[in-house]
């Protein structure tokens, strides 16, 4: 019996690139201002001031860098705050999804009452509400929830380009390339050196 030779084994890990998530992809998942308002309105929910929430977070996170002003210099602060500003945009990009999520569901939910042959999608006994109905009034929710982490988001953004001096983008990763050492990188920028 003969033996298939097997190429060996490398343990080498390959990293995908993972896209940051960015205030614009934030923007649209969440629902804005008017959006907000419309839903609060339709469904009794409280209607957020949307501006204060922004400007309160704008706020915050500008007064936490001027107290960390002489302990920190400027690239540790801007370090320090893009991951602070990341945190917000994950979060509000997250309720966004998950907002997004509960409206489809909501959709479905609600077509299938129009459906007059379906009996487990009626309306609930006098005094009840239909399961449409939660589901929709729960999108309503998420949809406030949603918009006020979308406005925290953008005031820490607004917050972190006034104290940095620039636009706040996502941290990204450059990849590494496997078998580029420093001294094979030192080596070739020396060799071009002789032209």
């Amino acid at each position: 019996m003969t033996k298939i030779a097997r190429a060996p084994r490398t343990n080498a890990r390959i990293v995908p690139l993972r896209r940051g998530t960015t205030i614009e992809m934030v923007r649209l998942v969440c629902p804005d201002a008017a959006q907000a308002t419309r839903i609060a309105e339709s469904f009794g929910l409280p209607v957020l001031d949307s501006d204060a929430i922004r400007d309160l977070h704008q706020r915050l996170i500008s007064e936490t860098a001027d107290a960390l002003g002489e302990g920190v210099n400027e690239r540790a602060m801007q370090i320090h705050l893009q991951r602070i500003v990341g945190s917000y945009v994950g979060s509000a990009h997250g309720a966004g999804q998950f907002y997004s999520r509960a409206v489809t569901e909501a959709r479905e939910a609600t077509a299938k009452l129009a459906n007059d042959t379906r009996d487990e999608d009626l309306d609930g006994p006098v005094g009840f509400e239909s399961a449409a109905q939660r589901k929709r009034e729960f999108a309503a929710e998420v949809a406030v929830q949603a918009h006020a982490l979308r406005m925290a988001a953008e005031g820490a953004a607004a917050a972190y380009e006034h104290v940095v001096g620039e636009s706040w983008k996502p941290f990204e990763r450059q990849p590494e390339q496997p078998g580029e050492t420093v001294s094979r990188k030192a080596a070739e920028v020396q060799m071009a050196a002789f032209g």
